[in-house]
C-alpha cells in the first residue's frame, strides 16, 4: 500500500513537472547556465577578500590555499548532491521546488520567502554598492556612503531594466562579462607563478602587518571565502528555462564549481607568490593595483579596476536573473498573497512584470537596510549579505539529509552520490556557519533569527492558505 502511495505521488510529481515544462518558454543552454554559477560566483570577492584570508591565516599562502579547498568542499559536493534533485525534477524556483517535491510544500514556502525577500534582495544590495565603490576608485573620486549607495541604486536599476526588457541580452551579458572577468584573474595566476622578480617594497606610511601564527583562529577566513565562493545555487532557479535540463543543468553544476576552484587557486597563489603576503596584508584592497602597474605599467591599475567593475556588474546580473523569477515562481505555487496576479507571464518579456516589481522593491529596502548597517557600524567588517549567504548554506543540510534518506530508501544507488557527496556537502557547510559565527558572534545569529522568522511566516503563510 505504501509503494503504491509512492508510485502515485511520483506519478503526480512527474505529471506536474510536464505541465510546467510545457507552459515555460526555453531561453538557455548549458554555456549559459555554466557562466551563470561562474558569473555570479567569481565576483568582486575574490579581489577583495584574498587579503583577509591571509590575514586570518597568519599570512600562510598554503594554509590560504587549504582555506580555499575547504570553502570549495560547499559548492563542489553541494552541487553533486544536488544534482539528484535537478534529475528528478523540473519545476520551477530553483531550490523551492526541490523543497517542494522532497521535503514538504509548507517547508518549500518557508524557504521561498528567505530567497526571496532576504537573500537575493541582500546580495544584488551589496554587490550594486560594491560596483559602485571600484566605479569612484577608477575615475579617483573620494565619495561618501551616501554617494555610494545613490549610485548602487543607479547601476541596480539600470541591471534591473536591461534584464526585464530583454531575457536573452541579459543571457549574452552573463557569458560576455563572465569570459571578460577571466582574463585578469587567469593573467595575473599565469603571470605570478613565473615571476621572478623581487616582491615590491610596502610603501612607507602603511601599518606591516607580518607574519605570525595564529592557530586555530584560521577558521574565521571560512566567512571571506563563503562570501567569494557563494551564488552557485541561483543558477538552479533558471532550470526550467534551460534546454535539456537533466543533463545541462547536472553538467553545469559540475563544471562550473570546478572551474571556480581552479582559477581561486591559481590566482591567490599566482598574486602571493608576485607581491609576497605580507604586502598583500599590509595594503589590503589596493594590492591588486599595485599587481597591474607591475604588469601593464602606470595605468595598470586602471584597467584592472575596469575588469573588475564589469566583474561586479556580471554578478549582480547573475543573481538579478534568478531573483526575477522567484515572486513569480512561489506564486504559480501559491505560496505568496495575490498569487494570480502575479503567477502571469507576460509574452514580450517572458517575465510576470509584478514578480520584477517586487524583486526590484525588495533590493531596493535591503540597499537602505545596507546603509543603515555601514552607517551604523553594527556588523564591524561584515554586511547584511554575508549573513544571508550563512543562513542559506544551514537550509541546504535539510536537502543534503535527504539525498542521504533517498540511499537509504534505495532510491539512490550509488553510495558515493548518497553518502559521500551529502556527508562532505554537510561537512561544508556545517564549517561556513561556524566560521561565520565566530567573525560577529551577536549580531550574527540576531541576523540568521531574521532569516528563520522570514522562514517561519511563509511556513505559516502557506499552511493558513492551504486551509483555506
Amino acid at each position: 500500500m505504501e509503494k503504491a502511495r509512492e508510485r502515485n505521488k511520483s506519478n503526480n510529481i512527474n505529471a506536474e513537472n510536464a505541465q510546467s515544462r510545457q507552459e515555460t518558454k526555453i531561453n538557455y543552454g548549458l554555456l549559459t547556465a555554466t557562466t551563470m554559477i561562474i558569473g555570479i560566483v567569481i565576483g568582486s570577492g575574490i579581489f577583495f577578500k584574498s587579503d583577509d584570508v591571509l590575514i586570518y591565516t597568519g599570512g600562510n599562502a598554503k594554509l590560504g590555499a587549504l582555506v580555499f579547498c575547504i570553502g570549495a568542499f560547499s559548492i563542489i559536493f553541494g552541487s553533486l548532491t544536488l544534482i539528484e534533485f535537478s534529475v528528478r525534477t523540473k519545476k520551477n524556483g530553483g531550490f523551492v521546488g526541490y523543497y517542494e517535491d522532497f521535503i514538504s510544500k509548507r517547508v518549500a514556502s518557508g524557504f521561498g520567502w528567505f530567497q526571496t525577500f532576504v537573500y537575493y534582495p541582500s546580495v544584488i544590495a551589496v554587490v550594486s554598492w560594491v560596483a559602485s565603490l571600484y566605479i569612484f576608485s577608477l575615475f579617483n573620486i573620494q565619495a561618501g556612503l551616501e554617494a555610494q549607495i545613490i549610485l548602487g541604486l543607479v547601476l541596480m536599476t539600470m541591471v534591473y531594466t536591461l534584464n526585464i526588457i530583454s531575457v536573452k541580452v541579459g543571457g549574452y551579458f552573463q557569458n560576455a562579462s563572465t569570459i571578460l572577468k577571466l582574463i585578469p584573474l587567469i593573467g595575473f595566476a599565469i603571470i605570478g607563478f613565473f615571476w621572478g622578480a623581487p616582491n615590491p617594497e610596502i610603501p612607507a606610511g602603511i601599518e606591516i602587518i607580518e607574519k605570525s601564527n595564529v592557530g586555530l583562529r584560521w577558521v574565521a577566513a571560512l566567512t571571506p571565502i563563503a562570501y567569494s565562493y557563494d551564488g552557485w545555487t541561483i543558477a538552479t532557479s533558471i532550470t526550467n528555462e534551460v534546454k535539456n535540463p537533466k543533463k545541462n543543468m547536472s553538467l553545469a553544476l559540475v563544471i562550473g564549481p570546478l572551474v571556480v576552484l581552479g582559477v581561486y587557486l591559481m590566482y591567490f597563489l599566482g598574486l602571493s607568490n608576485m607581491l609576497g603576503t605580507e604586502y598583500l596584508m599590509s595594503t589590503g584592497n589596493d594590492a591588486v593595483n599595485r599587481a597591474g602597474e607591475l604588469i601593464l605599467g602606470s595605468n595598470g591599475s586602471k584597467i584592472i579596476v575596469i575588469f573588475i567593475v564589469i566583474s561586479v556588474l556580471g554578478v549582480v546580473n547573475g543573481v538579478t536573473l534568478g531573483s526575477l523569477r522567484m515572486p513569480q515562481a512561489l506564486a504559480s505555487k501559491k505560496m505568496i498573497p495575490n498569487s494570480g496576479k502575479i503567477v502571469e507571464i507576460q509574452p514580450k518579456i517572458g517575465l510576470s512584470f509584478p514578480s520584477c516589481i517586487i524583486s526590484f522593491a525588495a533590493s531596493v529596502i535591503w540597499l537602505a537596510l545596507h546603509y543603515l548597517t555601514q552607517k551604523s557600524g553594527i556588523l564591524n567588517k561584515s554586511d547584511v549579505s554575508e549573513i544571508s549567504v550563512v543562513f542559506g548554506y544551514t537550509c541546504y543540510i535539510v536537502l543534503y539529509i535527504k539525498v542521504i534518506m533517498m540511499w537509504k530508501e534505495k532510491t539512490i544507488d550509488s553510495f558515493f552520490k548518497g553518502i559521500i557527496c551529502p556527508v562532505f556537502a554537510i561537512l561544508g557547510s556545517l564549517i561556513i556557519l561556524i566560521g561565520g559565527i565566530v567573525t560577529n558572534p551577536f549580531y550574527v545569529l540576531i541576523f540568521m533569527f531574521i532569516c528563520f522568522m522570514v522562514c517561519i511566516a511563509g511556513f505559516l503563510y502557506y499552511k493558513k492558505s492551504n486551509k483555506q
